[in-house]
């Protein structure tokens, strides 16, 4: 069997979808490419969608059954090695859920990041002191302060891609409401919008707020983020977070109704400039 993991790699989810690809190129069917390997069609399945690590003598048996060798081969080998090394996140396996490690190594690998909360203030933009606040209101009783300590270090860990020399576009569009609740007290929130705005003068960096003013908007059913990649195989993703877990989506009609809510959402914030302008007005008033 191939090894298990708790979370794929973005590395695993593009090779995985090369070797369906080589596989399907070759005329082969997923129980022919089993025997090659003697095992069950389910390990190809598990291999080609994620499920599972890429094996290396695996991957050196399928690509030789689907004809590639040479460069070619060597050259997959040791991407699929790459892959296989665990995340920085994943340090963090005892205390991240499954379906938030995969959603670091998505947000590391992306190029535009489109962003939308109705409660909290996005992640990569919050300062150590708000993330702290936010994720001790959220803690169940089990969750002890250690580990919200770790939490916190692993949302200040995320913010370095915003600082990376190919940082991804992030655009982020917030309700009011997110600024008008206070995590803290006055003196924490002046920190967090003095962030907002620093934040906001970084040139792949734009912030929109939706003010009450403007009325109900399209995205009141509650925050998705968005994923675009520069990988062709990988399509844009939209991932939606509930109480208890995540889903994440691919399929071309639900990413297109979500792009085009978002879209409507930007259109009916404030632009980016107004923006600062009401971040600067609200942190007088605190």
């Amino acid at each position: 069997m191939s090894e298990p993991r708790s979370a794929p790699t973005v590395g695993q989810v593009v090779l995985g979808r090369r070797l369906q690809d080589l596989r399907e190129r070759a005329g082969l069917r997923r129980e022919e490419a089993a025997r090659v390997l003697r095992v069950a069609p389910a390990t190809v399945r598990r291999m080609e969608t994620a499920e599972v690590a890429l094996k290396i003598p695996y991957v050196q048996l399928l690509l030789g059954a689907y004809g590639i060798t040479g460069d070619e081969s060597e050259t997959f080998v040791r991407l699929a090695e790459d892959a296989n090394r665990p995340g920085w996140w994943q340090r963090y396996h005892d205390i991240l859920p499954d379906w938030f490690s995969m959603y670091v190594s998505l947000e590391g690998a992306a190029t535009l990041i489109r962003s939308y909360d109705p409660h909290c203030l996005p992640g990569l933009l919050q300062t150590e002191d708000y993330a702290r606040g936010v994720l001790t209101s959220g803690a169940l009783s089990e969750t002890s302060p250690e580990e919200i300590e770790r939490h916190v270090g692993v949302r200040m860990r995320r913010q370095e891609l915003l600082l990376r020399a190919d940082a991804p576009r992030f655009w982020a569009v917030m309700d009011e409401t997110v600024l008008r609740r206070t995590v803290g007290g006055p003196d924490l929130m002046r920190a967090q919008i003095d962030r907002l705005l620093e934040a906001a003068e970084l040139p792949h960096v734009t912030l929109q707020v939706i003010p009450f003013e403007t009325g109900p908007h399209p995205g009141t059913y509650g925050p998705f983020v968005l994923f675009r990649f520069a990988m062709p195989e990988l399509p844009d993703m939209v991932y939606s977070e509930y109480l208890t877990g995540a889903v994440y989506l691919d399929a071309r009609s639900e990413v297109a109704t979500h792009l085009e809510v978002m879209d409507r959402m930007a259109a009916q914030a404030a632009t980016a400039q107004r923006t600062k302008e009401i971040l600067r007005d609200l942190r007088k008033e605190l």
